[in-house]
């Protein structure tokens, strides 16, 4: 299935628009424009009016003014290089238009004395005179109709201007077809939005500032079929999942049982609503394709060991997959004592085991004899192969997208449960996950304390050290996570090498050091001690944001705390108050604090709900801060705004699911529209989910 024929002058090459050389065409491929069909999408940030006023007296400095004025007499420089003046006359008032490196003989053949001029620039007062300093244009009255009433403002790079840019759109919007409406022609009346032709139109050819406002309909309709189409990719490669039969895998709960009652605590009613929910699915004879997003604690984990023991108890097989080798033993080690109970077998994998030891699990796991494995995605290698997959479980901090969940389908997989620890703002998770089904956790298990989160300046580190030092000699544990590893010149971060001397200078050997650059087992034997005891203090960098787990730890440390994402000092802290002592997080900053640093402290000092310091966090961020793009499997989108639009990401995927329910194929008059849409936004891998089916 190719590209629609109407739409080949759009997907042709960029030198094809007049104006537009190899050079240019270059310079526009960093504003993420390659075809023709991409300066479509490439909006104006703001609009500049250019209504024509009678004078430069009713307006306030500075400011965007077109006016017609009366030549005067022209003031050349006294040095070289220095300002030109003309003087303008608009009937009422006197005032200059100014030039810098400006050549004498084209200058009066643009503003010849005693003749009209219309001129449009930016007006500002200087030394009390008004002044346009380079106006954007200088034309007889005659031609005064060609300065736009309402001029787009384009974002730049370098090698291209903004006229060459506006030029180019305008070529690619003649090259458009006349396309039929893809939108459900209920909620593009209820909405009041155009037709995609004029919504363009108007955005590209605005006649107010007020025409590319975020809120404007044309704006609002071309962000619905950018969110529309993102959400028809995701909801076929859901339907492309469902299509390849599933496995029904029914739990027959003597296993899980034993685990519960061998739990010194009762579950809460949110992990008891997830596994329903789980358990469902796996009965279904459909895949399931399920996120399952909690908090930082909520006991994410017990919910996902008792879904792979729905897989055993169903005669077959489990996987657990971590970010990382450390997280995958630490899995193992937590999980031990639950599969005990159980009575299963479990064995961690990662990328070093070797040798005997490596064949020797593969040969068990091949047999079936090992029920449940955990490790990193080393479980995906060639020579890992199943007796009977059943269910696979992945432990991921928003790294594994749409992509990733079909090569797991392409396995043989029958069901996949994903495991978010951070919580996802409700608009990110659709973009991210609009694929999937969710389960929240969104309670805390009974008996965890709340956590004290305090803000103190550094320079205040020696009373802190001192505290430290008192609290570990009743015993306490504590993490002191640094933001960098070594000491940079541009940046005075103590770094992590050198806050652990400092420490240790103080208390001894009870401190310890963890940081990404250290060969792994020599990070695991750091973390090995602090979690036996042995080190009381840990001094580390971010390595141990994600899912390290030691109850005794009751105080964490966070350096220079303004340079950390409100959601990655949130999982910090979550690294403490796993036990039953009180415990603290404090949060050290460098003053003076800025607005945003100061906002983000303050709403961590008043939460400890995930969700609400997401939704925060996005709001000062902005959506592709959040989460990295690249590493996100969430798409870039050139119109909608994640942050503002989330109402109509909703609708977008309750209609594309709702269109694909009624029109699997896209073969109704709606769903050909629909394709030309995929096709138009170059959703390619949205037609060959189709060519699939």
């Amino acid at each position: 299935m190719s590209r629609p024929e109407a739409l080949f002058p759009l997907f042709a090459e960029l030198t094809t628009l007049e104006g537009v050389g190899p050079k240019t065409a270059e310079s526009m491929a960093a504003l993420g424009v390659a075809r023709p069909a991409d300066l479509l999408l490439l909006l104006p940030h703001s609009a500049i009016d250019r209504t024509p006023h009678p004078s430069v007296q009713d307006v306030i400095p500075p400011t965007v003014v077109t006016v017609e004025a009366t030549v005067g007499s022209h003031l050349p420089p006294r040095a070289k290089g220095g300002r030109y003046r003309v003087n303008l006359h608009d009937g009422k008032v006197d005032f200059q238009a100014v030039w810098f490196h400006a050549r004498g003989d084209y200058l009066m053949r643009l503003l010849p004395p005693g003749e009209k001029r219309v001129l449009s620039g930016k007006v500002e007062s200087f030394d009390g005179q008004v002044q346009m300093v380079h106006p954007d244009y200088v034309l007889p009255p005659e031609d005064a109709g060609t300065i736009p009433r309402c001029e787009p403002v384009y974002p730049l790079v370098a090698g291209v201007t903004q006229k060459g840019l506006a030029k180019a759109i305008r070529a690619a919007m003649a090259l458009m077809p006349p396309l039929a409406e893809w939108i459900d022609p209920e909620l593009k009346s209820r909405e009041g939005w155009p037709d995609w032709q004029d919504a363009l139109q108007t955005l590209h050819r605005p006649s107010r500032p007020a025409d590319i406002a975020l809120t404007a309909p044309q704006r609002q309709r071309l962000a619905y079929d950018e969110l529309f189409a993102h959400q028809m990719t995701l909801a076929l490669a859901r339907g492309a999942q469902r299509k390849v039969a599933g496995r029904s895998s029914l739990g027959t709960g003597v296993m899980s049982d034993a685990v519960l009652r061998d739990l010194p605590y009762s579950r809460t009613t949110a992990q008891v609503r997830a596994l329903t929910e789980i358990a469902a699915d796996m009965a279904s004879p459909h895949r399931m394709n399920r996120l399952l997003q909690g908090d930082v604690g909520a006991g994410k984990t017990l919910v996902a060991f008792l879904a792979l023991l729905i897989a055993v108890e169903a005669g077959g097989q489990g996987v657990l997959m971590a970010p990382t080798e450390i997280l995958a033993r630490q899995h193992g080690e937590s999980l031990a004592p639950l599969a005990a109970s159980a009575g299963v077998r479990i064995a961690v994998l990662t990328g070093r085991d070797r040798g005997t030891d490596r064949a020797a699990k593969m040969a068990a796991l091949a047999a079936g004899e090992i029920h449940i494995l955990i490790g990193t995605h080393a479980v995906f290698q060639g020579d890992v192969v199943f007796h009977d997959l059943r269910l696979a479980v992945i432990d991921e901090q928003h790294r594994f997208g749409v992509a990733q969940r079909m090569q797991l389908a392409a396995k043989g997989v029958a069901d996949v449960l994903v495991m978010t620890a951070t919580p996802i703002p409700r608009s990110l998770a659709l973009a991210s996950y609009g694929d999937m089904d969710v389960s929240v956790l969104d309670e805390k298990p009974p008996g965890r304390k709340p956590i004290t989160t305090a803000l103190m300046a550094t320079s205040k580190l020696d009373t802190v050290v001192e505290t430290l030092a008192a609290r570990v000699a009743e015993g306490r544990q504590a993490y002191w996570v640094c933001p960098l590893v070594e000491e940079s010149e541009a940046v005075d971060y103590a770094s992590a090498e050198a806050r652990f001397a400092h420490l240790r200078a103080r208390m001894g050997d009870v401190v310890g050091l963890v940081h990404a650059r250290m060969p792994p087992a020599e990070k695991d034997a750091a973390m090995a001690r602090f979690a036996s005891g042995e080190t009381r203090v840990l001094v580390a960098t971010t390595v141990i944001e994600v899912g390290v787990n030691v109850p005794n730890a009751s105080i964490m440390v966070i350096e220079r705390a303004e340079h950390f994402g409100l959601a990655q000092l949130h999982q910090l802290r979550g690294r403490v108050g796993r036990g039953s002592a009180q415990s603290t997080c404090l949060l050290l900053y460098q003053a003076p604090l800025s607005q945003t640093a100061r906002r983000r402290l303050q709403i961590l000092r008043e939460s400890e709900d995930g969700f609400r310091i997401a939704e925060e966090d996005m709001a000062i961020r902005g959506a592709g801060d959040l989460i990295g793009t690249a590493q996100s499997g969430l798409p870039r989108f050139r119109v909608a705004d994640l942050e503002r639009q989330v109402g109509l990401m909703e609708t977008a995927q309750k209609d594309a699911r709702t269109l694909l329910s009624l029109d699997p194929n896209l073969t109704s008059p709606r769903g050909q529209s629909a394709r030309m849409l995929l096709w138009l936004l170059r959703r390619d891998e949205a037609m060959s989910l189709l060519r699939v089916g």
